[in-house]
């Protein structure tokens, strides 16, 4: 894995990314923020992104939950994206995992699974064999996927979610916490409940 020089965004969530950089002997130069409230987190220097050269070798993650945001800087920024995987994530080796994605402690990736950018694949998650992520996804602690599931670009699968074999989600979804997903979900929409039931759309992602 390459080593990442910068995390994009003071989070919560860049806590976490940092630990799984540490996890991995990659100890962050700094910490990018557009608005920075702190000197430092987690011992980190936090600086201001417009006043960063970043240079043409440096590696970056963008360390922000928000799907939409994440999609916004990495469309806006010239970098190079880094992947970050915790050394406590069991990856297949014919699993495929592309820039910028993020792969928490305790999570196991299966046979032929494809991730897209800027994934998060958060703490515990479980992805099965031939499932396909697309680009700026969330999937959050303990979801659970079984084999040939397809999730849509900027979807967010809440926590505790177990999705069924073979069931397709669609792009800028949201999947409410505790879900279980058993028929095909289309774009936009926010499903909730078990069995999963759509109870409204969102289409500001159009």
């Amino acid at each position: 894995m390459e080593s990442v020089k910068y995390l994009y965004g003071a989070s919560g969530h860049c806590k976490v990314i940092i630990e799984i950089l540490k996890s991995i002997n990659n100890k962050v130069g700094a910490i990018l923020d557009d608005y920075p409230k702190n000197n430092f987190l987690m011992d980190i220097p936090v600086i201001e992104f417009s006043k960063t050269e970043i240079l043409p070798g440096d590696k970056i993650i963008i360390s922000i939950g928000n799907n939409e945001t994440r999609k916004k800087i990495a469309s806006n920024i010239n970098a190079h994206f880094a992947v970050a995987f915790h050394n406590k994530a069991i990856i297949s080796e014919s699993a495929k995992i592309d820039k910028g994605s993020v792969v928490m402690a305790g999570v196991v990736i299966n046979a032929s699974v494809n991730i897209g950018e800027h994934c998060i694949i958060n703490t515990g998650s479980i992805i099965d064999h031939d499932c396909n992520i697309a680009d700026y996804c969330h999937i959050s602690p303990n979801v659970s996927l079984a084999g040939n599931v397809t999730i849509g670009e900027g979807t967010h699968v809440g926590i505790g979610t177990c999705v069924i074999q073979g069931v397709k989600i669609g792009k800028w979804t949201t999947i409410g916490a505790g879900s279980v997903i058993i028929d095909d979900i289309p774009d936009f929409a926010v499903v909730v409940g078990n069995p999963g039931k759509i109870i409204k759309y969102n289409h500001k992602n159009e």
